[in-house]
């Protein structure tokens, strides 16, 4: 365990940003399981609007630095093709 007072603060914060990370990183695996469970079911309206959700969680997670962008990008790319391919 730390000793110096500067250390034991360091310690404090980087769990509180280790915690907030897990959440956002969490909500957004969350998200797209959720849209891969809706897009099983083919309701075409229900997915549309579970793909706006996904995206957005994905780019606000990517906008927090909790994910890459490059990886939110492809991300939603992946997303982007399960929903075209339901339009079909």
């Amino acid at each position: 365990m730390a000793n110096h007072k500067s250390a034991l603060k360091r310690v404090a914060t980087t769990a509180k940003k280790n915690l907030n990370n897990r959440v956002v990183s969490s909500r957004a695996k969350t998200v797209v399981k959720k849209f891969d469970a809706v897009v099983e079911t083919g309701d075409k309206e229900a997915v549309a609007s579970v793909y706006a959700e996904a995206v957005s969680t994905v780019d606000k997670a990517a906008a927090k630095g909790v994910i890459h962008k490059n990886a939110a990008n492809r991300k939603k790319a992946q997303l982007a093709k399960k929903l075209a391919a339901t339009s079909k």
